[in-house]
């Protein structure tokens, strides 16, 4: 008969349920700090980067949330939320003129949403790496670069989410918890990508 696994000081039904109820933890309160929209990409890239502490056995828990959150929301991270939305916005605009029937109106919609699906996932790229803590232009630049040159990992923050909107589309309550598996998601992407890059 083998032995049960040994399970680490604070973990009642082992490592996996806690990496579970910490993603959700940090899917809720990233819900919260999103709430103001401006702060989308800082507290997608604060998820991200708590998330990847606990590979070096950092907690992934809402305090060291708060704790890496404090040192963000510069004028860099509110230029860069705003210019997220800015974009969105934009890109909703266009589909509704797109949408009124003007001439060319099928090419301009299929264009405008080419380029919003590349700018989706180059975001959400940029949000996944280390570089978006401190300098917004690089890790934009690099996660850029990152998604002709890596499409499976491209195709993958697609599908991660298609999925986060389906779930908070389905049940509204999941709405909340879902930006903790997208940055979980996010993360995993780019630890696959730099491990493929050594």
């Amino acid at each position: 008969m083998s032995a049960a696994p040994a399970r680490e000081p604070g973990e009642i039904f082992g490592p996996r349920t806690t990496l579970f109820a910490d993603v959700l933890s940090i899917g809720l309160i990233t819900t919260v700090v999103c709430l103001p929209l401006v702060t989308v990409p800082a507290a997608l890239s604060t998820a991200c980067e708590v998330l990847r502490g606990s590979q070096r056995d950092r907690p992934a828990t809402a305090g060291r949330y708060l704790t890496v959150l404090r040192g963000r929301l510069r004028p860099g991270d509110l230029a860069a939320g705003a210019l997220a939305l800015a974009g969105a916005l934009l890109l909703v605009a266009d589909l509704a003129l797109a949408g009124a029937g003007l001439p060319g109106a099928r090419v301009f919609a299929v264009v405008a949403g080419v380029i919003g699906v590349y700018a989706a996932v180059t975001g959400l790229r940029a949000c996944a790496r280390a570089e978006s803590l401190t300098d917004w232009r690089t890790a934009v630049l690099r996660a850029a670069g990152d998604v002709p040159r890596d499409p499976g990992g491209s195709a993958l923050v697609l599908l991660a989410l298609a999925a986060a909107v389906l779930c908070a589309w389905m049940m509204l309550p999941l709405a909340f918890l879902v930006p903790g598996p997208l940055a979980l998601a996010l993360t995993a992407i780019e630890v696959r990508e730099r491990g493929a890059r050594r």
